[in-house]
């Protein structure tokens, strides 16, 4: 097939009308009236020959066809925008639009109050978020990089560990001023415990306490089970209980005494943290700029 610039440009529409989530937002993005918006989609809807979008007054949505469209094709898009600005870029210079699938606990709690820093540094790049510990298909609709906790994912991607951090059992000291801290981990059962749900499994983490002599796992219950990280220390520095938590982003909290760590000397459990892209023999320099930052902060 000969090359359709205006094939393209119906399928880079199509891309800003799903990040857009809507005809009106993406016409703003683009620079085109809805009807215009509407009007260029119908075009590739022939030329493709497939239905794309379900319309009503309410909303679009892709069908199925336009899944699959936009899932093979954003990738593609997106490489093409790298091509661009890898042969524009100057030596250290950091532009275009990055994408990024990122682990709630990471996003929230540790990259969001740093992200002013980020952006300042970097005033030509537009970064995109998607806040999801979601494991399938991290890397489609045109991510460029997602960030995950835990072992290795079993995908296509390239996997690169960023860091490892302890999993730390926290309260706050209203709590423990009702309840005298556990001495040992067995005594954890006589306690209000705040579970976090696995995205994987569907089911509350297990507790472990990692330190002299071997492992300890504690058959951990509780009538409180979160799956929000910003949740989870909110209940927790209100009182609700013991807390099993990843330390890094805890910092500001540690430090002002909102909460205290208990059990110190069983918090030698590393979790680690894991950046996925795709394969390639470079990767861009936003890309590469955006882990360095992630290992900085």
């Amino acid at each position: 097939m000969a090359f359709d610039a205006r094939l393209l440009a119906g399928i880079s529409l199509l891309d800003a009308v799903v990040e857009a989530g809507g005809f009106a937002k993406a016409g703003d993005a683009v620079g085109l009236t809805p009807s215009g918006v509407s009007r260029a989609i119908a075009r590739l809807e022939e030329r493709i020959g497939a239905r794309l979008f379900d319309r009503n007054a309410r909303r679009v949505t892709l069908t199925e066809a336009g899944r699959r469209l936009h899932a093979e094709a954003a990738p593609l898009l997106n490489g093409i925008l790298e091509a661009a600005e890898s042969i524009g870029e100057d030596a250290g210079r950091v532009r275009g639009r990055l994408k990024a699938s990122i682990d709630p606990w990471f996003a929230r709690i540790v990259l969001a109050p740093r992200l002013p820093e980020f952006l300042a540094a970097y005033p030509e790049l537009a970064l995109q978020l998607r806040v999801t510990n979601a494991a399938e298909d991290m890397l489609s609709g045109g991510v460029d990089v997602a960030v995950r906790f835990g072992p290795p994912a079993a995908s296509a991607a390239i996997g690169r560990k960023l860091f490892e951090t302890r999993v730390i059992t926290v309260a706050s000291p209203s709590y423990l001023a009702r309840r005298p801290p556990p001495k040992v981990p067995a005594e954890v059962v006589d306690h209000d415990l705040i579970l976090f749900r696995d995205p994987q499994s569907g089911r509350p983490f297990t507790w472990e306490f990692h330190g002299p002599g071997r492992p300890v796992e504690v058959p951990a219950a509780g009538r409180l089970v979160l799956d929000d990280p910003s949740a989870a220390l909110a209940a927790c520095e209100a009182g609700a209980g013991l807390f099993q938590s990843l330390e890094v982003g805890l910092e500001p909290w540690l430090r002002t005494g909102r909460l205290v760590m208990v059990l110190p000397d069983w918090a030698e459990e590393r979790f680690p943290l894991y950046a996925y892209y795709a394969s390639r023999r470079q990767l861009p320099a936003k890309v590469r700029t955006f882990l360095n930052f992630i290992v900085s902060a």
